[in-house]
């Protein structure tokens, strides 16, 4: 088999450090340069990875051009998204951005553009769609389960973006509140806030839970904590032509879902003609209710196998195959959902509801 290069260009998202161990742990894949304008933020990996100094840039062109990679992951700060793919598509390689799409519409588009001119591959990475509840319950809506789907309910969030970096580490309250003062997450120019951050997951696997179904319009509100330039919290409604689904995000959350799901819980509860399915982050189990079991049973998750556990996997999968890309990862459905998260935006903005952008 081939052995892919990966390299990991902008440390600006912890999830680098997530994306870069999945790398280190496939077995046909070779971490071959990472690269950050800021040395420090790679050190982690650095030690995590053994990765040799001959393969560590702060320059992006030198890290293509010697170390030639043939998959790079991007993790820049949401509102940089276009402009990184800019730089790296003239390179000729496949790409993983993590999440989410990107700002703004235009700026999604801009990218799927700068990268079919290559010919190449790009992938959104939502870590969400590689939990095994959320799998579990799409399984169960591609078998009719659940009939035609009606609403898909969403809550998402954690204590906050500062509370931990790569592999979950936590960080204490002092450095987050330094943090807080300087970061890309809190700053609206840079795309900043709950919203932004985890209203996509929300839409994105909705979307995928809707079967690529459209709403018509969207309502939205924010909260506006006082002293920040973003919101910690939002409630956005989409109405479909059959009925209403709510996305909520809050950084703040009482508990960190990877660690002891908070109340409301973190994940889905979807709505169907014939059947209802929660389906929360992490856990081992999800509820079906169905017509014929209206008491509702408890279902294990499935056991998600290679190539289906995680997007360097999956990428790679597809590339060797010749697959499309497929589900959230897709640039069909990560579209519509920045589509929705854009109205949301609009809508938050101007206090009114307004139909579905572009």
């Amino acid at each position: 088999m081939k052995k892919w290069k990966i390299a990991g260009i902008n440390f600006d998202h912890m999830h680098m450090g997530d994306n870069l161990r999945m790398a280190f742990n496939h077995p046909d894949a070779e971490i071959v340069g990472i690269c950050d304008e800021q040395p420090n933020r790679m050190a982690q990996a650095i030690q995590n990875f053994n990765i040799p100094a001959d393969r560590v840039f702060t320059d992006y062109r030198r890290c293509m051009e010697t170390a030639k990679p043939d998959l790079v992951i991007l993790c820049p700060a949401t509102a940089r998204h276009g402009e990184w793919v800019d730089r790296v598509a003239p390179f000729g390689v496949h790409m993983i951005v993590e999440k989410p799409f990107a700002a703004s519409l235009a700026e999604a588009d801009r990218m799927a553009a700068a990268v079919q001119k290559t010919g190449k591959v790009l992938a959104i990475n939502w870590p969400l769609v590689w939990s095994a509840p959320h799998e579990t319950a799409k399984r169960l809506i591609d078998e009719g389960r659940l009939g035609d789907i009606l609403e898909v309910h969403y809550h998402g969030g954690n204590r906050g973006p500062l509370r931990h970096g790569a592999d979950k580490v936590e960080y204490d309250e002092a450095t987050m509140l330094r943090a807080k003062q300087t970061t890309w997450f809190y700053s609206r120019e840079q795309g900043g806030g709950s919203m932004l951050d985890y209203l996509g997951y929300g839409t994105t696997l909705g979307t995928w839970y809707h079967r690529g179904e459209k709403p018509i319009d969207v309502t939205a509100v924010v909260d506006q904590p006082e002293g920040l330039e973003v919101d910690e919290q939002s409630v956005t409604v989409a109405r479909y032509w059959r009925g209403l689904s709510k996305f909520e995000t809050r950084w703040g959350t009482f508990t960190d879902p990877w660690i002891m799901q908070p109340q409301p819980k973190c994940g889905f509860v979807i709505v169907g003609m014939e059947g209802t399915v929660s389906t929360y982050d992490y856990e081992p189990t999800v509820r079906l209710q169905t017509r014929q079991h209206p008491e509702g049973e408890t279902i294990a998750v499935d056991v998600l196998r290679p190539p289906f556990q995680n997007p360097i996997q999956y990428v790679i999968h597809c590339i060797e195959t010749g697959r499309p890309i497929e589900g959230p990862l897709s640039q069909p459905i990560s579209r519509i959902g920045q589509q929705i998260v854009d109205s949301a935006v609009l809508s938050a903005k101007e206090r009114r509801t307004v139909p579905l952008v572009g």
